[in-house]
């Protein structure tokens, strides 16, 4: 038994380089499960959004489970990050209440462009033109990110615990005395007191803890069974439209969105996880950034082939690195569990969005210590850097709030005369970011 638990022991240091990386095993498997339990809401909120557009929900739970692990183990084994992928919120939206439901075509037609999008993907990334986009991002624009993401994932968790919610002229606090939001300012307070004890794996503590207390409270639903066969993927598996309908205006612009937000939603997640967890060189670059960016084109294609919406490096990674998660063998971890969530879905889809919006919300507190190394002494700098901040949270879109910060990076550095400060490859995106505003 010794031996077996050494020889494994070996083996997952021999993959996944803890001592290098300054982690162990113990830390890593806890910053995958806190992961998955503060993404696991993907589960039932994706079939939920996609069987709006028409589609089987069991089907779609399958595919977005299997989706995820197959671009998790991706990310695990060959880019060795500890970042976790599923379908992305917000581009499954725009799949289901865009595509679907405003323009009238099919969700065959939608689920078409997600796999030429991941196709378009798949070369890109060979090619390292993310990679390319990656690099482009100056620094101060990086650590802006994840400031920004901080307060978008913190608005994510006042949001799902009503907390915060829509009202007003824009938006207003919620009723504090309802059981969610109660049992979220509780969760929070928990956490808190973990943290500052200094508790290995607080988050996923208090995510428990939580869940368990909002149980007498009504907010946690005791689920009927415990274990259960995942449901058939032939509804939604392989149902793409024909070539008639993929060579048209609508395709190309359906496809295009698709295309940007995840490009631009991906980079801004590993730019602001990674300088947050310190992965980033003296340069800003991400070693081996293609390979995690590989991971999200292969799991879209594959997500396309199953039955769901684009897939995509998720925010709540952040939970797992502030866990200690620092290798793939943190994103294992989180396969694994979404493994286990197609037979024990009962179990893990218990877990209310109030007993994961306190771990999103003290993720947001973590994310912010970036903002320490932004120059506020140069407006060229610091302008960007705050719209960057800034709107994400206010335009819920990652992806939107590194437009915002590069177009405005690229026009001041210009008219400042500071032109030769700007790469060749920001002068491309910023000019594609205009293009895209006045036509799209």
């Amino acid at each position: 038994m010794e031996n077996s638990v050494k020889t494994n022991g070996g083996f997952l240091e021999r993959t996944f380089k803890l001592k290098e990386n300054n982690t162990n095993v113990k830390t890593e498997i806890l910053a995958g499960i806190t992961t998955f339990m503060t993404m696991a809401y993907i589960l039932v909120v994706n079939p939920l959004i996609l069987s709006d557009a028409g589609m089987n929900w069991g089907g779609v739970f399958t595919a977005t489970a299997v989706s995820s692990i197959i671009a998790i183990l991706i990310m695990a084994f060959y880019a060795n990050y500890p970042f976790a992928l599923a379908p992305g919120m917000g581009l499954n939206a725009f799949f289901t209440y865009s595509v679907v439901l405003t323009m009238k075509h099919s969700w065959e037609f939608a689920l078409t462009a997600v796999l030429i999008e991941g196709i378009i993907f798949v070369i890109l990334s060979l090619f390292k033109v993310r990679e390319a986009i990656f690099d482009a991002i100056p620094m101060n624009l990086k650590n802006a990110v994840s400031v920004g993401i901080g307060l978008f994932i913190a608005f994510i968790g006042l949001t799902s615990a009503g907390i915060v919610q829509q009202g007003g002229a824009i938006l207003e606090l919620g009723d504090l005395g309802a059981r969610p939001a109660l049992l979220a300012i509780i969760g929070i307070v928990i956490m808190g007191i973990l943290l500052a004890k200094k508790v290995k794996g607080a988050l996923l503590i208090g995510i428990i803890i939580t869940t368990i207390i909002g149980i007498p409270m009504g907010v946690t639903k005791v689920p009927n069974g415990i274990f259960g066969l995942p449901p058939s993927l032939k509804a939604v598996a392989f149902k793409f439209v024909g070539w008639d309908e993929i060579f048209t205006g609508d395709m190309l612009i359906v496809m295009f969105t698709f295309l940007f937000v995840d490009i631009f939603d991906t980079v801004g997640t590993l730019v602001g996880v990674s300088s947050k967890a310190n992965m980033l060189d003296k340069d800003g670059k991400l070693p081996r950034v293609s390979r995690a960016l590989l991971a999200d084109a292969i799991g879209t294609v594959a997500g396309a082939c199953l039955g769901t919406s684009t897939v995509t490096t998720y925010v709540e990674s952040a939970s797992g690195v502030a866990e200690g998660g620092r290798t793939g063998l943190t994103s294992f971890t989180t396969a694994c569990m979404f493994a286990l969530a197609l037979f024990f879905a009962p179990i893990f889809t218990i877990v209310p969005g109030a007993a994961t919006a306190p771990a999103l919300i003290l993720v947001g507190l973590f994310m912010m210590s970036p903002i320490r190394k932004i120059n506020l002494e140069d407006y060229t700098e610091a302008i960007p850097a705050f719209l960057t901040i800034i709107m994400m949270p206010l335009a819920y879109s990652i992806a939107e709030g590194i437009v915002f910060g590069m177009v405005s990076y690229v026009i001041l550095k210009v008219l400042d005369g500071k032109w030769k400060d700007v790469s060749i490859v920001m002068y491309i995106l910023a000019g594609l970011f205009i293009l895209k505003g006045i036509f799209f």
